[in-house]
């Protein structure tokens, strides 16, 4: 990137120590005042969000759950999909008549975003109200950006990615679940994905780390991790001394949390020995989300996914083996330029065979920069809309022939909170990542408790407390 006062410089792991030492010195800083945070996109994107609460509520801020309470707005922000994008620009147009009213607001914008060049010129040309712009590699500069800011435009955007760091603050959001950030970026450059451009290449962590921070949460009485990357079986290969992800699930599970998760993989870099430590460990969740993206050979080579549809259906039916009671969801994008109506039945065809528990479905936009966006987009918005509608009716129906399969069935659920539908009942979740809303006294809220289910929908299951 080449844009004004923009720095292209990596961050050492010292620096950022420095840095959060620093920091506590100037914890009252914006003591009595506000902020308020909006984060959109992947669960990377939520937990950087554990990140920025943590270092502006260090420098005295509170959280506020209204934008009209705060002094400080920070939208962190999603690359991924053209209707993110959308969100947070008409977002700003709230936030451009808010600051009418409050000129001493100040508006930072961060996140995947911004690390693309044409968005945040966008910025610059069309919403100069905006204060602070930063990127996904230098959240930690955010307090200096904060304390230095005088009124003006600040632009800090790192055009490559920074290194991996530790000692990271973070608020996290919940005491009962907690993220595990295993490694930053990705290097599978589908033509489609952003991620690569925006978080840059993979940096993994290293093992010792990653594994002092899971028994610090165990000490904290946390009930499940989940380990966090864009790709995260394909963990430890940039290592100096590679590790296998298969050895990180390893280790982790001998720690003794009760329950580990972690998103999201590749079926390219997906092992039996994987598979295997996966089978071998009760406290790893019996759940694997395995995006297909499409069940068309030929696509999946134009997507530059590095497998075929008989790969894909390979693997599946490995896991369904070898795995006890595995629960499998996906992401499929339909539309993808060029894709015949023979392509699409094709991933039809593999929805069918394989019953997904769930799919996060969407019709293919273009991303700026990728490969893809420079390919003729052949396909009507009619006919994709139609597609999708096809996938959707096949996928919802495949999600409650799976639900009901729970029905009369006694589960554990980690209860995680009050539910949202029915403020008398609890919410929380089975081993395979299915929602129950529970009939149960909030005081079971943390545990992991058993639950007969009585109902089965599409996306939930209803049950009751078993004493």
């Amino acid at each position: 990137m080449n844009l004004p006062n923009m720095k292209a410089a990596k961050v050492r792991g010292a620096e950022v120590v420095q840095y959060l030492e620093n920091i506590n010195k100037k914890e009252s800083a914006f003591e009595g005042k506000n902020y308020f945070l909006r984060t959109y996109g992947c669960q990377m994107n939520v937990h950087d969000s554990e990140e920025i609460s943590a270092i502006v509520e260090n420098l005295g801020y509170q959280k506020v759950d209204k934008m009209e309470m705060a002094d400080l707005v920070i939208l962190n922000t999603c690359a991924i999909r053209e209707n993110a994008h959308d969100k947070v620009f008409g977002y700003l147009g709230r936030l451009k008549h808010l600051k009418k009213e409050k000129p001493d607001l100040v508006i930072a914008i961060g996140g995947c975003m911004p690390q693309q060049e044409s968005v945040t010129n966008e910025i610059l040309k069309k919403h100069p109200y905006v204060d602070i712009v930063f990127g996904t590699h230098n959240i930690h500069d955010l307090s200096r950006l904060l304390l230095e800011h005088q009124k003006k435009q600040e632009i800090e955007v790192y055009s490559i990615e920074g290194n991996v760091y530790e000692n990271v603050l973070y608020k996290r959001d919940s005491k009962i679940t907690a993220w595990v950030n295993i490694m930053y970026g990705c290097d599978k450059f589908c033509t489609y994905c952003i991620v690569p451009f925006t978080r840059g290449r993979q940096r993994s962590r290293e093992l010792t780390p990653i594994l002092a921070e899971v028994r610090e949460l165990k000490e904290q009485g946390y009930q499940e991790i989940t380990l966090l990357g864009q790709n995260v079986n394909a963990y430890g290969k940039d290592l100096a001394n590679p590790v296998s992800f298969a050895t990180l699930l390893r280790e982790v599970a001998t720690i003794g949390v009760p329950r580990i998760r972690f998103v999201t993989s590749h079926p390219w870099d997906f092992t039996d020995e994987m598979i295997d430590i996966i089978a071998k460990y009760d406290n790893i969740m019996p759940y694997i989300h395995l995006p297909l993206q499409s069940g068309s050979s030929r696509i999946l080579k134009l997507m530059g996914r590095r497998y075929t549809k008989e790969d894909y259906l390979s693997l599946f039916q490995k896991m369904k083996e070898k795995i006890k009671h595995v629960a499998i969801t996906t992401d499929i994008i339909v539309g993808f330029p060029n894709e015949t109506r023979e392509d699409f039945e094709s991933t039809i065809d593999v929805v069918r065979t394989c019953e997904f528990d769930g799919a996060y479905t969407f019709i293919f936009s273009p991303r700026e920069g990728t490969p893809a966006s420079l390919m003729k987009d052949n396909i009507s918005l009619e006919e994709k809309e139609s597609r999708l509608q096809q996938l959707n009716e096949l996928v919802n129906s495949n999600s409650l022939k799976k639900n009901q399969e729970y029905l009369d069935k006694i589960v554990s659920v980690l209860i995680e909170g009050i539910s949202e539908k029915d403020s008398k009942k609890v919410y929380g979740y089975t081993d395979t990542m299915k929602l129950v809303n529970v009939i149960a006294l909030p005081d079971v809220i943390g545990k992991i408790i058993q639950v007969k289910i009585t109902d089965a929908k599409s996306f939930s299951l209803d049950g009751e407390q078993v004493l």
